[in-house]
């Protein structure tokens, strides 16, 4: 690439910073929210994306820094993990009203920030965290077909082409389902291994808030 990721990521936030065409933006602006960008190493391996901020990371600008953050860096540890060595990101960057799900023309409208995001930081493996997610990522690669559900697919490696090259997806329930069910807690502690296979050698990576 002409320019260091980490300036593209940049550019990329500043955009969405002033997304004033985003019906989001105003109710942003009412409580005093920050878009959440991503955050991590801007040259891993492993890319998480989730469907939308909550209420906490919408106050921080961080992803995944509210109780199912916390699952998430548990699930993390349980390979050998932290959040340095991974980029983890939403589709939607700004909270929907009450946590609801992000609507089609919220996804349809961020949409093209994360396909920016994934393609300056190339992740051999997307790790999709939630139904929301799941369906956008194969879609997007055409690897979709009707009537799958999370519950068919979770855990499996689906092998994709990018603009860059063969990458794997890998879907996973939302961290979030494990705060409320047990057996969830257990699923994604048996998925989360299969991502081990994708987990290279080597020093960890810098973290970084974009």
């Amino acid at each position: 690439m002409s320019t260091d990721r980490t300036e593209q990521l940049r550019a990329i936030r500043d955009e969405l910073v002033n997304l004033k065409e985003s019906p989001l933006y105003d109710y942003r602006q009412r409580n005093g929210y920050f878009p959440v960008i991503g955050q991590g190493d801007h040259y891993a391996d492993i890319m998480f994306i989730g469907e939308a901020p909550g209420k906490n990371e919408a106050e921080t600008g961080r992803p995944f820094c509210g109780a199912s953050g916390r699952v998430l860096d548990e699930l993390l540890a349980s390979i050998q993990l932290e959040r340095t060595d991974v980029y983890v990101t939403n589709i939607v960057k700004d909270r929907p009203p009450n946590n609801r799900d992000p609507l089609k023309t919220e996804i349809d409208l961020y949409a093209p920030f994360l396909e920016r995001q994934i393609g300056i930081i190339q992740p051999k493996v997307i790790a999709t965290l939630g139904r929301f997610s799941m369906e956008f990522i194969l879609r997007r690669f055409g690897a979709f077909q009707a009537n799958q559900k999370i519950s068919q697919l979770h855990g499996t490696v689906i092998k994709v082409r990018t603009a860059y090259g063969r990458a794997s997806v890998v879907p996973l329930y939302h961290p979030a389902a494990a705060l409320y069910n047990a057996s969830q807690r257990d699923t994604l502690e048996k998925d989360f291994q299969v991502l081990k296979q994708f987990i290279s050698a080597g020093e960890s990576g810098t973290m970084k808030l974009l």
